[in-house]
């Protein structure tokens, strides 16, 4: 039989054991030791991952104040803007902005589109930050505030965004249920109890286990007020809360927005271009156009105000220096002509749901009319 060598090598290959190449290097050099990885101690390289609320200050640190009106009733937080001033690049948004938001009271923003209030929401909720001015919030300056401070004084806030803004892929149950499981450490028990709480406030009793996409625009934005209101808000914001809804949802989003400011006296600003809202829901009523704070006060003033450019948006005609873009054109506008406008009566305020408590918000609004009134200082 013929010699076969590579046979053979094949053969003492698979019989004889592998020998890894470490272990070729000690038999050639004997006092070389084996290598080995050197490995960082398990404490040094494997750190627990801490959550973002264990970054954050304690609800110590900042102290959040309960505000109570003269009767002893609790109420929301007063927010005071003063000449605020925002711009990305070298547009200008909007400058020297200074308001008052009452406590406890619903206030509206109206304006044209594309004057920035969204933006101006933004701001006033510390996610965009301003050039110019401050927002004083349960006293802390929310521009110049440390984190912490910011992070605490969010708790204040509950925000409803303009299209609901509610995860497709969660039931609405766990969409309301979202912030208490992150930014809190209750219990499954006491999250349910607080949803459920909500929901039936908002009239979404029955809605838990249904998708988004399962439910109506009108029980959309519900929802997502119903998640705003888990963490017990002082301050709500709600950004055109009726936008996409006819006019039978809006009348019920309008009337729940009253009924829910006459149960826990919250401060409420609405950003919207609905006159008949901004007509028959707010205590207070502002506006903004062309980089600037045209008007805010009582309804009763801004409703019956002379202000050319406030006077045409409420009345939602077309006479006056508001064109199709955002200012009209000067040989437009002077060819219109002179146009006398009268004033229309005032339209009554939406009044609280049968069995809910009388709002203090008209109260005080009433009472802070008449002092304008007698020092003679109301706008027109």
């Amino acid at each position: 039989m013929p010699h076969r060598r590579g046979g053979d090598r094949a053969e003492r290959a698979v019989h004889q054991p592998a020998v890894h190449r470490h272990d070729l290097r000690r038999l050639r050099h004997p006092a070389v030791p084996p290598l080995r990885r050197h490995r960082e101690p398990r404490s040094a390289v494997h750190r627990p991952r801490l959550r973002p609320r264990q970054h954050v200050a304690h609800d110590a640190d900042v102290p959040l104040r309960r505000h109570r009106d003269l009767r002893g009733a609790l109420m929301g937080v007063q927010i005071d803007v003063q000449g605020l001033s925002k711009s990305f690049g070298r547009q200008t948004i909007w400058q020297d902005v200074s308001m008052t938001l009452p406590a406890g009271e619903l206030s509206v923003l109206l304006g044209p589109s594309g004057t920035g209030k969204s933006v101006f929401l933004k701001c006033l909720v510390g996610l965009l930050r301003p050039e110019h001015g401050r927002i004083m919030v349960n006293g802390v300056d929310l521009c110049r505030c440390t984190e912490s401070e910011r992070y605490q004084l969010r708790k204040l806030f509950g925000v409803l965004f303009q299209d609901g803004a509610l995860f497709g892929s969660i039931t609405v149950y766990d969409n309301i249920a979202f912030p208490l499981r992150e930014h809190t450490r209750r219990t499954e028990a006491e999250i349910r109890r607080v949803v459920h709480d909500k929901m039936e406030l908002v009239g979404l009793a029955g809605a838990e286990h249904k998708l988004p996409g399962e439910i109506s625009g009108g029980m959309r934005k519900r929802a997502g007020l119903a998640r705003a209101l888990v963490g017990d808000p002082e301050i709500i914001l709600c950004d055109e809360p009726d936008s996409g809804l006819d006019p039978v949802r809006t009348a019920y989003l309008s009337q729940l927005l009253v009924d829910l400011n006459a149960q826990i006296d919250a401060t409420i600003l609405i950003v919207t271009h609905n006159i008949s809202v901004a007509r028959t829901v707010p205590d207070n009523l502002g506006m903004l156009y062309r980089r600037r704070l045209v008007g805010f006060g009582p309804r009763e003033i801004l409703l019956t105000s002379e202000e050319p450019v406030i006077a045409q948006f409420l009345g939602g005609h077309r006479h006056g220096p508001i064109g199709m873009s955002e200012e009209k054109d000067a040989v437009l506008a002077a060819a219109e002509g002179t146009w006398t406008r009268t004033l229309p009566e005032i339209v009554p305020q939406l009044e609280p749901s049968p069995g809910l408590p009388v709002r203090q918000a008209v109260r005080r609004r009433q009472e802070r009319v008449r002092a304008m009134l007698a020092v003679g200082s109301v706008p027109r």
